[in-house]
């Protein structure tokens, strides 16, 4: 029997790397011992066991459960991720041809939303710290400058945190949005744990956002694939978000997948609390320590960034001289049996969660302190890795299924793109369709083909062929 999946799986459990990347449960039972129920417990909606689409009895329970324990006004499981809960939030508080502001480095699952409905895009862009090579937050004044002189702007779309931890103003962004008679929609899919601990910053819907799409995998112990829509306000229709579920999401929705989403709600209302304050003490140990090695530098924010209103320091940023992120994340998995979540150009990011131990940190400590002690210095060319800002030619959705050609990246410069060209993680488009190909937006793809980030989007990524408009 041929199965390269299972192979492969197999072949990364049995090398029992340390997992400092998603999902938060880290392959762990300690929960549930999930392998006695599954695959019993992989059924469909039978008596007694309600419709996710139209949940009347033990589902709406829980989702009630999970509105209390988050602080929302109604809480909606959702089996597709993240990426499906922003398609249904979008599409639940705009109509076809809206406008719509939404911060540059977002996911591309809000660009999808904005193709699937026809949408005009506006950009708020973040800050690029030269001194720390990272992009921050934004500022709530840009946001207000765009939504004053743009009254056709429906929502306003933002991300908290950011992948790298950063979190923008976002209870002022929220007062701005509100007195300007918006909508806050937040992407918070590395923030689901924010709302269980003061040592972090205020989670999404605390700072007032109208509605918040969490992963509960990514930092919480769910399995991969499962989020939270939180709905904050009297802003949102219910009945019309209702009907976006039932058009978005798959109407066979796994019920290993809520009953995660369940454990994980229930933990966290217990003893998780508890592992979570564990974890952060942990996590301040361990960059406290790392600080003090030659060579070791670890981002936790920036005093002087205005931009930056608050850092979930649970994202450990670690930068070592002379070794690229990605290099430094190709050494800890290949010498280290140590996995990161992700590397850019500067930075190798770990992302602990609560269902790490001690000695996970012990070892990231070793393996840091042994790499700047014993990898030679070698040449980092300094450069910018701030996100381009490429003019928008042609409506997306118009770029995106129109008729196409397909062209080397390189030949395509003036030529407006049909496609994406996304580095992956974290999924933020260095061009989208329906905008112009430059020579700045080559030399970023070229940084990060060099240093072997995936890029997803092309044709062919062997040979840098990419789809523009015909």
């Amino acid at each position: 029997m041929k199965t390269p999946i299972v192979n492969g799986l197999r072949k990364y459990l049995e090398s029992e790397k340390v997992r400092f990347h998603m999902p938060g449960h880290k392959g762990k039972t300690t929960l549930v011992n999930w392998g006695e129920f599954i695959p019993q417990m992989d059924v469909t909606e039978l008596e007694g066991l309600d419709n996710l689409n139209n949940a009347k009895g033990i589902i709406l329970e829980s989702e009630q459960q999970s509105a209390q324990a988050f602080g929302a006004k109604q809480t909606f499981y959702t089996v597709n991720g993240t990426s499906g809960g922003i398609h249904v939030v979008i599409a639940a508080m705009t109509h076809y041809g809206d406008k719509i502001l939404i911060q540059r480095n977002c996911h591309k699952s809000v660009y999808s939303a904005v193709i699937l409905n026809r949408l005009r895009p506006e950009y708020v862009y973040p800050n690029y710290n030269t001194k720390n090579n990272i992009t921050t937050g934004i500022s709530p004044e840009d946001v207000e400058s765009i939504l004053k002189r743009d009254e056709e702007i429906k929502a306003v779309v933002v991300t908290h945190p950011s992948y790298y931890g950063i979190c923008s103003d976002l209870e002022k962004i929220a007062e701005i949005v509100h007195r300007y008679n918006r909508v806050l929609i937040v992407d918070e899919a590395h923030g689901s744990h924010l709302k269980f601990s003061p040592k972090l910053p205020a989670c999404a819907l605390e700072a007032g956002a109208d509605l918040v799409v969490q992963s509960t995998h990514k930092t919480l112990p769910s399995f991969t694939q499962t989020s939270m829509v939180h709905v904050g306000s009297d802003r949102v229709d219910i009945e019309r978000l209702k009907d976006m579920f039932g058009l978005y999401q798959t109407t066979s929705p796994s019920y290993i997948f809520m009953a995660s989403l369940e454990v994980a709600r229930a933990f966290m209302e217990g003893e998780g609390v508890e592992r979570l304050d564990d974890m952060i003490g942990e996590v301040k140990r361990t960059t406290d320590y790392l600080k003090t090695l030659d060579r070791v530098h670890i981002f936790d924010g920036d005093a002087l960034d205005e931009s930056i209103k608050a850092f979930d320091f649970t994202k450990m940023l670690i930068n070592i001289d002379g070794i690229t992120g990605t290099k430094l994340k190709e050494i800890l998995r290949e010498e280290y049996d140590i996995n990161f979540e992700l590397a850019d150009y500067y930075y190798a990011l770990a992302l602990p969660s609560l269902m790490n131990e001690k000695e996970d940190f012990d070892k990231l400590i070793y393996a840091i302190e042994d790499i700047a002690k014993t990898k030679p210095i070698g040449k980092v060319k300094k450069l910018d890795i701030s996100l381009p800002k490429p003019k928008i030619v042609v409506n997306m959705g118009d770029a995106y299924s129109g008729e196409k050609e397909v062209l080397p990246l390189r030949e395509s410069i003036g030529r407006v793109s049909a496609g994406f060209i996304i580095p992956y993680p974290p999924g933020i488009p260095l061009i989208a369709p329906g905008e112009e190909i430059t020579e700045s937006i080559c030399n970023s793809y070229d940084i990060y083909k060099e240093n072997n980030v995936e890029i997803i989007g092309l044709v062919d990524y062997n040979r840098d062929m990419i789809k523009v408009v015909k």
